[in-house]
């Protein structure tokens, strides 16, 4: 089994500065990873993608956020983070770390979530 553990929220002023990390450990042999990503959902709000990295390199953010979040991945690590530069307040919301990836079937995992507060 895979776990997904997330770290790095918090409380922050607007037009500061987070970096969320997403590490993954557990029964990750033979399991190919083919993306790893950041979502978020507000209070009475669906889920929304933030950004996500496939294994080709390839990402795509939200667009309220392009600009402003890089995600990366450190693959010796298995971690994936999202730094978050020039917070907003709507960017306020609990961020879930995903996993999706390849073994003997599809592979879909979520983190336990972190809460991002942008406030004065």
């Amino acid at each position: 089994q895979v776990q997904l553990v997330e770290s790095g929220g918090g409380l922050v002023q607007p037009g500061g500065s987070l970096r969320l990390s997403c590490a993954a450990s557990g029964r990750l042999f033979g399991i190919s990873i083919t993306s790893m990503g950041w979502y978020r959902q507000a209070p009475g709000k669906e889920r929304e993608l933030v950004a996500v990295l496939r294994s080709g390199g390839s990402t795509n953010y939200l667009d309220s956020v392009k600009g402003r979040f890089t995600i990366s991945r450190d693959n010796a690590k298995n971690t994936v983070y999202l730094q978050m530069n020039s917070l907003k307040p709507e960017d306020t919301a609990v961020y879930y770390c995903n996993l999706g990836g390849v073994g003997n079937s599809p592979v879909e995992v979520w983190g336990q979530g972190t809460l991002v507060t942008v406030s004065s």
